[in-house]
């Protein structure tokens, strides 16, 4: 058998590097084809919605409850028709063959709970989902003896839940279908934001250069300080087996440009070989220091210039909904108008916000590090807590990111500060949390929809190139993102508008005709 080091040697790096880069000069064409593709269907999903997004939402909605539905059916009478199977997971053991894992019963019980899992989450739902190898149901008989319940009951126990759930999705929407036409009428005034605005579009370009930037900085100064310090070289035996190299041990220093292999004849193999950099010096002692800050510096930029490109574009998009009279009253520039604003007036702001998130982040890398290097003890308390830590952090970094998002576009609505500005962001959200979630929840799940039309059109085009389809992923998700920003600044603008207008003549509402229809809300007309 081959060993790891034949694999490795018959692994010739630069013949692979050479076929990657042939293959890619045969072929870029099609690459630039199939991005520019999908730069196209982005965008022309982005402004279809416009028109089809309620058709789109709907259709989705309820695809996905007649697929769950439909996949509860399927699974219980596979389920079913496993009645008299022995198999098991221990009996089977590891196979290639997949077939054999659909003939156990508790695969078909795992892919049941599996599929009411999604449709409760796609529904804004959730649910305790019955885990594949709980002990059968038990009831007491005479002389206490324990018997199980047949697997016929357990079977039409677990469908009636099943089923109760699915139910309960179903109310659930119609007792949101009001949040939901709020939603879809969110979504088709951002469609057309982004169409009187498509130079938000080309943000994102901003943003990978600015992250680009920060990357490559940070990367010189890590390589700058680790190659810190004055080089050390020292002599060494290249071959022992070559002459006499007992005089040569390794600790003698040298000098490349000086140094002449005659001085040690009896040992052929003598060189002057780069050992490592010098570490003595105040400055050397604190390179780890120095990586760490270099490190915090990182982040803290990285964090800004997403925050930055946030509240960039929270600016443009509100312009557009304070905009009485649409699309006259849209200002000439609102993207660079609401970048310079930016730049100019709420840098501090971004930056304390940016530094929170960092120092949250700092402490996620601190407790993997402490896992990565405690791992070893296998001490089930200690990873048990580690876990909990770790998760609890992640849940703190995704809140913070959420209330920062919130907080950068009422920083662009008002001017005010972070803490005002993430406080009454919090404040609004929470007196609306049901359309929050709505929101939420509808715009996931149709640019979920977008992502898997984009990148499935160009990957069903170009099957064969993976850099075809990572490309149009990520062009994909750069627009929506974009579109993303632009449904929840409206939102916020929607809420604001709904808690300081009342639709008179010295407070109209800036919201469309379509939300004011939803809503039963009308401006009153001026009197001569």
């Amino acid at each position: 058998s081959l060993s790891l080091s034949d694999v490795l040697n018959g692994f010739n790096a630069r013949d692979v590097g050479v076929r990657i880069f042939a293959d890619f000069a045969s072929s870029w064409q099609w690459i630039v084809a199939g991005l520019v593709i999908a730069m196209l269907v982005s965008l022309l999903f982005l402004l279809l919605l416009r028109f089809l997004a309620g058709i789109l939402v709907w259709v989705l909605i309820i695809g996905v409850l007649a697929v769950g539905a439909f996949g509860i059916w399927y699974c219980y009478n596979e389920y079913m028709s496993l009645a008299d199977s022995s198999l098991t997971y221990n009996s089977v053991g590891f196979t290639t063959n997949v077939n054999v894992y659909l003939q156990i019963r508790d695969t078909w019980l795992a892919f049941l709970s599996v599929v009411c899992l999604c449709v409760s989450v796609c529904g804004g739902t959730s649910f305790m989902s019955f885990g594949v190898s709980d002990p059968p149901i038990t009831r007491l008989v005479p002389h206490d003896r324990p018997t199980a319940v047949p697997p016929t009951q357990q079977s039409s126990a677990f469908m009636i839940i099943l089923s109760v759930v699915e139910g309960i999705l179903l109310l659930v929407l119609i007792f949101l279908r009001t949040r939901i036409l709020i939603a879809i009428a969110l979504i088709k005034e951002s469609s057309k934001a982004v169409g009187h605005m498509m130079s938000t579009l080309s943000y994102p370009l901003v943003t990978f250069v600015m992250l680009l930037v920060c990357v490559s900085y940070w990367g010189i100064t890590a390589l700058y300080l680790a190659t810190s310090g004055a080089p050390v070289y020292n002599v060494v035996a290249l071959n022992t087996s070559q002459g006499d190299c007992r005089s040569v041990t390794g600790n003698q220093t040298c000098d490349p440009l000086a140094f002449n292999s005659t001085r040690y004849s009896t040992c052929p193999s003598a060189r002057c070989v780069f050992i490592k950099y010098n570490t003595e010096g105040l400055f050397q002692r604190n390179i780890f220091n120095l990586q760490i800050y270099n490190v915090i510096a990182f982040l803290w930029c990285v964090n800004f210039v997403i925050a930055l490109g946030q509240c960039t574009l929270a600016g443009a998009f509100a312009s557009y909904y304070w905009a009485f009279h649409k699309p006259a009253d849209i200002p000439t520039f609102p993207l660079i108008s609401s970048f310079m604003r930016a730049l100019r007036y709420h840098v501090g702001s971004l930056a304390f916000g940016a530094l929170i998130l960092t120092l949250i982040q700092l402490v996620r890398i601190f407790l993997e590090y402490i896992d990565h290097k405690c791992r070893a003890a296998q001490n089930p308390c200690a990873r048990f807590l580690m876990c909990c830590l770790k998760c609890c952090f992640w849940c703190l970094e995704k809140f913070i990111k959420f209330l920062n998002r919130n907080a950068y576009i009422m920083i662009a609505l008002y001017g005010k500060n972070f803490c005002v500005s993430a406080k009454n962001a919090f404040l609004l959200l929470m007196r609306n949390i049901l359309r929050v979630v709505v929101l939420d929840k509808v715009t996931d799940l149709l640019l979920f929809f977008g992502k898997l039309l984009v990148v499935g059109g160009v990957g069903k085009w170009n099957p064969v190139d993976l850099t075809v389809v990572v490309g149009a992923y990520l062009i994909a998700h750069g627009f929506f993102s974009v579109y993303n920003m632009c449904v929840d600044t409206l939102f916020l603008c929607f809420l604001e508008d709904l808690e300081r207008n009342d639709g008179s003549a010295e407070k109209p509402y800036y919201m469309s005709k379509s939300l004011m229809k939803i809503l039963n809300k009308k401006n009153k007309q001026p009197k001569n």
